[in-house]
């Protein structure tokens, strides 16, 4: 249910917003490429490497209740062309990372720009989900998730073939050179990332500029917030946001499933790596992830909520998870890697479907939810950090015990994707008893 200024047409603000969920997905789903580039250039352990996803999730801790604030000062349209302007400043920051091949500048570029798709996923993502009727909200932001991860598979894939190509000759020379050869050969790959993200920050000055004068409609969401006590006798009006437990699972439903998300797409080119997977192979592979997400999005697109229930889908995609990852554990080679990226199918309904599970009955707290719905992003800081740890810690207990550093290397990174089990068990959790609690049946 919505209340709008005006009745109008749905379908070109769906658009609208399309195109930013193409743009912010374009700039998260690069780190795959990143990952990998920063490791070699900035000579880095595999827990360091993970920084790259950190620093662009944690922003989402810091800035999304700052950003709610905002939205609801300057409302949703020009919150998200704010978002743009931020998100151009930090590409922009790569020109010097790249001058100087400094981590913490890289890192604080990336930050940034998190702070960016902080501003733009707050406006964005309420807005999508409060524009038509709350039973189909899932399907709206599947379609968002199709232009997310189209634009994901084609930013992998450019700054893959830019970042990568030829990533395993580079390494070998590194281990033959002299060191001032190794500085010089670094820097002239530090230097390959200039060019791309000064592109990038152009095109989203400009976006900046032309969203402003984008036919979006103003909404808000129904004003839900009283109930009748069990008793039939009183009005219990809902006075904070913490009177919501269904929203707080939800919270916590989403961190784990952000974390698994880009565990997916962000760790299969080094895993591939790790397998002795050639680099010039494994740089698709994180499209092969976002490809999968993309045809169960579309697959969402038609399903819901004519032929199933967002939270039967959010059930499906759960069991698929824990299935997937027993699959990545019990095989290997390209296999494995292949069950890695089925873990695209299994994801992809996720967010969809608890965004409206998560916001059901928040009414004048939507905006508030939303923001902590928007900090559970963190997820993707905190988990994939948590993973390079595991695969870190195993190898150096296998090099101990004597095992050669291939295969060491192999199964330490096997081993870090035991993490996906508790994670798809509380979203499994969610999906079936945790979205009820603290709501009343009609």
């Amino acid at each position: 249910m919505t209340t709008t200024s005006q009745k109008s047409n749905t379908l070109v603000p769906i658009m609208i917003i399309a195109g930013l969920f193409f743009i912010f997905g374009f700039v998260t789903w690069i780190n795959g490429a990143l990952i990998p580039f920063m490791k070699t250039i900035n000579e880095l352990t595999d827990t360091q490497s993970y920084l790259v996803a950190s620093a662009s999730y944690i922003s989402f801790v810091v800035m999304a209740l700052p950003s709610s604030y905002i939205i609801g000062k300057v409302g949703y349209k020009k919150g998200m062309s704010l978002g743009l302007i931020v998100m151009a400043i930090g590409a922009l920051v790569f020109i010097p990372a790249a001058e100087a091949r400094t981590y913490w500048v890289f890192l604080s570029g990336i930050f940034i720009q998190g702070i960016g798709m902080t501003l733009l996923q707050t406006a964005s993502n309420p807005y999508i989900t409060i524009l038509g009727p709350m039973e189909s909200a899932a399907k709206r932001i599947a379609i968002m998730g199709i232009a997310n991860k189209v634009a994901g598979a084609l930013g992998s894939f450019i700054f893959g073939a830019i970042l990568l190509s030829g990533i395993d000759e580079i390494q070998e020379q590194l281990t033959q050179v002299s060191q001032d050869e190794k500085t010089l050969l670094l820097n002239e790959m530090a230097d390959s990332v200039v060019l791309p993200y000064v592109v990038m920050a152009t095109i989203l000055f400009l976006l900046a500029i032309l969203i402003t004068k984008a036919p979006l409609p103003h909404v808000e969401a129904a004003e839900v917030e009283e109930e009748v006590s069990p008793d039939g006798q009183a009005v219990v009006k809902k006075t904070s946001i913490f009177q919501f437990p269904h929203l707080w699972l939800g919270v916590l439903a989403l961190f784990v499933y952000v974390g698994v998300e880009v565990i997916a797409g962000d760790t299969i080119i080094s895993y591939g790596l790790s397998l002795g997977i050639p680099g010039e192979e494994a740089k698709s592979f994180t499209l092969m992830t976002l490809m999968a997400m993309v045809a169960t999005y579309s697959l969402g697109v038609v399903l819901i909520p004519k032929y199933i229930s967002q939270t039967t889908a959010l059930r499906a995609s759960a069991i698929l998870g824990i299935l997937f990852a027993i699959g990545i554990i019990s095989t290997s080679g390209f296999t494995s890697v292949l069950f890695v990226a089925a873990l695209g199918i299994a994801n992809a309904l996720v967010w969809p479907a608890i965004w409206p599970l998560a916001l059901n009955g928040l009414g004048k707290f939507t905006k508030t939810g939303s923001a902590f719905l928007i900090m559970a992003i963190s997820g993707g800081a905190t988990i994939p950090l948590l993973y390079g740890y595991i695969v870190d810690e195993k190898k150096l207990e296998l090099l101990e015990s004597g095992m050669e550093m291939s295969k060491a290397t192999a199964q330490a990174s096997t081993t870090g994707y035991y993490l996906l089990f508790p994670c798809y068990a509380i979203i499994l959790y969610y999906a079936f008893h945790g979205h009820k609690i603290g709501l009343k049946k009609k």
